[in-house]
């Protein structure tokens, strides 16, 4: 028989999250793989858009990053994009805190590409679900999932969502649960930013950086921040950037860099130390593959 490698909390256990018991309709159990957030420590959901920009995926591990180093807990879905990164970059940080809440069963990777992070969460935070082991990924699933990533948090941060995006059924619970809001500003031509200027147009506070947030959180109380520089941001380097730009089918010089955002000569420049690394290559002028 195989091992049972997650543990099963009722609503009535001790050990059952007090924000969670608060902030309803709570769920009758989770199960638990790693740890539960810990109450007396601060926590922040990070959600946002699964197809993000370039610039969604730097700020989210920026974000995550800089929250994490100051001892803050991330929450967030475990789904592509900000999430992901948001997670990465506070798993990039000596000491950092990272909780997913799935929409499946404990046992089951969602999206599967997110196995290697899935399990870096299980050993540095934990894994959290309300649905039994087994339990498929069904659509109707994540928006109950999302009433608690909000409960968790004491902060909600939206970076990059489109004016009709499942992040926003995360603010609305946040705001039934009393948590402040956050957005990222973003440019008014761009659609992944439409959904966060309205919820700043609507009252949402402005995630100018970290820094607001750390203020917001009673941590830094008006006390400047260590120069960002010195904060390991995982994945959120140029480097990482361009490298998570490419796949396995060729892609060519314009189309990175109008996706990353970096001058053409310093994205040559990064393209050649990713090649050099082994982990891409040109397979004609200016056209690059990602190696398996």
């Amino acid at each position: 028989m195989e091992e049972k490698n997650y543990v099963e909390v009722s609503h009535r256990d001790k050990d059952f999250p007090e924000k969670l018991r608060q902030a309803g309709p709570r769920p009758d159990r989770i199960y638990v793989k790693g740890e539960l957030p810990d109450p007396d420590r601060p926590s922040v959901a990070i959600v946002g858009a699964r197809m993000c920009s370039a610039y969604g995926r730097k700020q989210a591990g920026r974000f995550g990053a800089v929250l994490a180093a100051h001892g803050v807990q991330i929450v967030s879905g475990l789904a592509r994009g900000i999430d992901a990164w948001a997670h990465e970059g506070a798993l990039g940080v000596a000491g950092g805190r990272a909780f997913g809440v799935l929409g499946c069963g404990i046992d089951v990777i969602y999206p599967r590409q997110n196995g290697p992070l899935y399990r870096r969460v299980e050993k540095n935070g934990g894994l959290i679900s309300e649905y039994p082991p087994g339990y498929a990924p069904l659509a109707r699933n994540f928006p109950l999932r999302n009433r608690m990533i909000s409960a968790l948090a004491d902060l909600v941060l939206v970076i990059e969502a489109r004016e009709k995006s499942g992040s926003l059924i995360t603010v609305d619970c946040a705001l039934e649960q009393g948590r402040a809001v956050y957005a990222l500003p973003g440019r008014v031509d761009e659609p992944l930013s439409a959904g966060c200027n309205r919820l700043i147009s609507q009252g949402a506070g402005v995630a100018c950086s970290p820094e607001y947030l750390l203020e917001e959180l009673k941590i830094l109380c008006g006390k400047k921040m260590p120069a960002e520089e010195s904060v390991n941001f995982g994945l959120a380097t140029d480097l990482e950037l361009v490298y998570s730009c490419l796949g396995f089918q060729p892609k060519g010089l314009q189309a990175i860099q109008e996706e990353a955002g970096i001058p053409a000569l310093k994205l040559k420049e990064l393209l050649l130390e990713l090649e050099l690394d082994g982990r891409i290559r040109e397979m004609m002028k200016d056209y690059y593959v990602k190696l398996r």
